[in-house]
């Protein structure tokens, strides 16, 4: 199914149907102080959302979360975001058909068939795909926000403990999509970074002018990535499993393979399929009903080219502690991200590693209104910067205050 054709039939389904709609929505403004090197999303190294030039008050985020049924079991879901970086953006981040039908049976299932994420984070529970513990999300869900989108089908069967008399339950899941044929782009030629801004399905995410682009056998990757693009007519997949303990421990398992053709190249919009394939472990502990301690770790590999001219592996990981007390929320996350280059392409080094640290506090006026402030602070180096006539190491700092709305 052509994807705008997708999104026009949800938006028409909803409007059709929105006597039985669920609609809820978030708008955060932030105040920002950013340090000297430009953003990633104006075409710098900085790794951060934002930059000195970005100090004020800005719209970091706006969502709109819609649900409405058709029918008792099928169901149209969609997340539609607006931001003002690095211009007005309106677009939809997600928007799928869900499948759930009421069965007899102890073990339940539901389908998903249109955009939307994998569900390996366990970061990211809130509306909209958002985190309620960082304003800034890991380096994983980072990248998995920017690059990641499932266009597909995905199948999920739950054996739900309770139904089992058993304190355990557990589900598993499979997809296959098309359309995520250049993700792993950004790993090489930018590497990790850490913000909250995700890719809408119409969106282009640019480079800094990286100098290998310059050479003969990168003339025609263009200077940006159109993360969602169908390029090799391929099928890529995943599976996953879930395992939940009461309501004290979840544990989620992905394997992730695009199934990218390396040497296929759209060359009008200057987009390789990438060989982008990864395994991811989440974790989720509740020491108590207020304390919990999350944790996350991704392994993977990608490449481009006939002869595979860009061969990369990549890792991150992250832990993160979280304490509530009463309209108080505290959370701190550690952040360590590596690409390794083990091509022999010295014209164009993808090396690159850092580690972070944030500290955000988060007050609950009242249930609409919340109050937060966050601290992070992130070195790195990157082999190509030199080659862009910029320092390999950066060390970089961010303070915002921010004011969600919702409703």
């Amino acid at each position: 199914m052509n994807k705008a054709c997708f999104y026009l039939g949800v938006v028409g389904l909803t409007l059709t149907c929105n006597a039985f709609a669920q609609v809820k929505g978030l708008v955060q403004l932030s105040a920002v102080q950013g340090d000297q090197y430009v953003s990633w999303q104006q075409g710098g190294i900085g790794l951060y959302r934002y930059d000195s030039d970005n100090d004020g008050i800005v719209l970091s985020q706006g969502i709109v979360d819609f649900r409405t049924d058709l029918t008792t079991a099928w169901s149209v879901h969609g997340v539609i975001n607006a931001y003002q970086d690095p211009q007005p953006t309106l677009g939809f981040s997600q928007a799928y058909l869900q499948y759930k039908p009421l069965t007899a049976s102890n073990y339940k299932w539901h389908l998903r068939v249109g955009g939307f994420y994998p569900l390996l984070s366990l970061e990211n529970p809130d509306m909209g795909w958002l985190s309620p513990y960082n304003y800034t999300n890991s380096a994983i869900n980072s990248w998995i926000g920017e690059e990641v989108r499932t266009v597909g089908v995905e199948a999920t069967i739950k054996r739900p403990g309770r139904s089992f008399n058993s304190t355990h339950s557990f589900a598993l899941v499979g997809a296959t999509f098309k359309g995520n044929d250049p993700a792993g782009t950004l790993l090489a030629w930018r590497g990790f970074a850490m913000h909250d801004r995700q890719t809408t399905f119409n969106e282009s995410i640019a480079f800094a002018p990286i100098a290998s682009f310059n050479t003969t056998a990168l003339q025609y990757q263009a200077n940006q990535v159109l993360p969602f693009e169908e390029v090799d007519g391929r099928f890529g997949y995943y599976a996953g499993i879930h395992w939940d303990y009461l309501k004290k421990s979840q544990f989620r398992f992905y394997y992730y393979d695009n199934n990218g053709d390396p040497a296929a190249l759209n060359r009008s919009t200057g987009q390789y399929a990438w060989d982008t394939r990864f395994s991811s472990v989440a974790w989720l502990y509740k020491f108590t009903a207020n304390t919990r301690l999350i944790a996350q770790m991704m392994s993977g590999t990608t490449a481009m080219g006939a002869k595979r001219g860009v061969n990369n592996s990549f890792y991150s990981h992250f832990v993160l502690v979280s304490h509530k007390m009463a309209k108080h929320r505290i959370s701190m996350r550690y952040d360590y991200f590596e690409v390794t280059d083990h091509d022999d392409w010295q014209f164009d080094p993808n090396a690159s590693e850092g580690e972070g640290i944030t500290a955000t506090w988060r007050y609950q006026l009242t249930p609409q209104w919340q109050l937060g402030i966050e601290g992070s602070a992130l070195h790195t180096q990157a082999d190509n910067r030199m080659a862009m006539n910029n320092p390999k190491n950066l060390s970089q700092q961010q303070i915002s205050l921010n004011v969600q709305w919702r409703f």
